[in-house]
């Protein structure tokens, strides 16, 4: 049996056989990986944190207002999920770029990428604000709050194409490590949110009270103020990706080929990933107003967990990516389980702040004494969770970078386009386990897309994709 230190060491990460070059000391490893994770984890954790007050602050007006801006999430997120997609191929090329020492290659992909996302962005936009009450009623809102959902998805919906050019010029920083330039604009982004949420939804001194339409409008100016952010970034003329840097503004095949070949898989990933969270949303929302009402607050609390995997996805994502470029797969394998041993530490301390701190974190959203007694059971099952939660997503962003997105989209048709919602319908009603049913369907899912990403990152198929 491995020691604590044997655990952590980089000595214990790879075979002899697996080894082609030096390794850094276990110390440098670790470093280099904390360094690129801890922006995005701290980025993530923030905008986790800044939505949950943003809930607080909504949640002042009652739960219809909680649940008339939850059913927005996932029309959103579908709305969004071409240009996620697009984004897993900006990031893992220029990442790959970067590590063949290619500038022109990554300035290109970059701008590629900022063209395809206006396009794209632009027309989900359109369709979103103008088929807004047809698609919430889809999703299940219901009547007691349909027309505030209306009002802030019309709002949301323009502020579209500015969240999206943010987050593909992001996803482009990411590729080269540059996770705190994401942190920086994402900060300030939510500040702006956070500020006009107090001053707009209850009106505050000479500023109007809008409430529902208040909290669309702030988070609208904190998209547009993170655009224009990230986009200023790019006007440095000593900035690795620059529009300073005279790479053009091509289209050819050799700069779209290797972007298509990335994002079409992951593409397909996002389409099933949406479906299956709009379908799970959809069974847990017509369960009533307070049960979905607690989903959602308990979703915003495992949210707070969720960041920390997904800066460690970033940070493993690009160290992935640039290695294999470098032609290092032995570093990228490496750098993968460095990155599961930082996450099993940080949801061990996640899986004790859920279960102890249960009550009080649900009733700092409402002071319904019903959500809060079933929000405390529901933490239970999130802490039992946190562990298989992080591990998965880390496991997704190695696969990701290193362009094994075909395999990261078949287990998410499998297991969120499927399993979890069959699950949810089968536990919720069949067999009447009401809320409780559809977390625990949320747990078999994650436990399966844990399993069968750890299988194929152990197996090192993905370490001979070329791009």
């Amino acid at each position: 049996m491995l020691s604590l230190a044997k655990f952590f060491s980089v000595d214990s990460m790879l075979k002899k056989d697996q080894i082609i070059g030096n390794l850094p000391s276990s110390k440098d490893a670790y470093r280099n990986f904390i360094k690129i994770a801890w922006p995005s984890a701290l980025e993530a954790f923030l905008v986790a944190l800044i939505s949950s007050v943003d809930t607080i602050m909504v949640g002042t007006l009652g739960k219809g207002a909680i649940a008339a801006v939850g059913i927005t999430t996932q029309p959103k997120f579908i709305s969004l999920a071409m240009i996620f997609s697009l984004n897993v191929g900006v990031t893992a090329i220029v990442a790959r770029r970067k590590g063949q020492q290619d500038q022109k290659g990554a300035n290109r992909t970059l701008r590629a990428g900022i063209i395809i996302c206006a396009l794209l962005s632009a027309l989900m936009s359109f369709i979103g604000f103008t088929f807004a009450r047809p698609i919430l009623k889809f999703v299940g809102a219901e009547e007691s709050y349909l027309n505030d959902a209306i009002t802030y998805m019309k709002i949301l919906m323009i502020s579209i194409p500015f969240q999206a050019l943010n987050l593909t010029i992001n996803a482009a920083h990411r590729g080269c490590g540059k996770t705190k330039i994401s942190m920086t604009t994402n900060i300030s982004s939510n500040l702006v949110n956070i500020v006009f949420n107090y001053l707009l939804i209850n009106g505050i001194g000479i500023f109007p009270r809008l409430e529902i339409a208040g909290a669309a409008i702030a988070t609208a100016m904190g998209a547009a103020v993170a655009f224009l952010i990230s986009l200023s970034t790019l006007f440095r003329r000593n900035g690795y990706l620059s529009f300073f840097y005279k790479a053009g503004l091509s289209l050819k095949p050799d700069v779209l080929w290797p972007i298509t070949k990335i994002s079409s898989s992951a593409l397909v990933e996002q389409v099933f990933v949406r479906i299956g969270f709009l379908a799970y949303s959809t069974i847990v929302a017509k369960l009533g107003e307070n049960v979905y009402a607690t989903h959602i607050i308990c979703m915003n609390i495992l949210m707070l967990s969720f960041c920390f995997g997904d800066g460690l996805s970033v940070a493993a994502s690009s160290l992935v990516g640039q290695n294999m470029g470098a032609k290092r797969p032995d570093l990228s394998m490496m750098y993968g389980k460095t990155g599961q041993r930082i996450a099993f530490m940080i949801s061990t301390v996640i899986f004790f702040v859920f279960l102890f701190g249960r009550s009080l974190l649900v009733s700092l959203y409402t002071d319904n004494d019903e959500i809060i007694a079933l929000g405390a059971n529901i933490m239970i099952l999130a802490a039992m969770g946190t562990h298989m939660q992080t591990s998965q997503v880390v496991l997704f962003g190695c696969l990701r970078g290193a362009g094994d997105t075909g395999y990261v989209a078949k287990i998410s048709l499998i297991s969120i386009g499927l399993v979890r919602p069959f699950a949810a319908w089968l536990l919720c009603y069949p067999m009447g386990l009401g809320l409780y049913g559809a977390w625990i369907s949320l747990i078999i899912d994650q436990c399966f897309r844990m399993v069968l990403s750890y299988i194929r990152f152990s197996g090192g198929k993905w370490s001979k994709i070329v791009l």
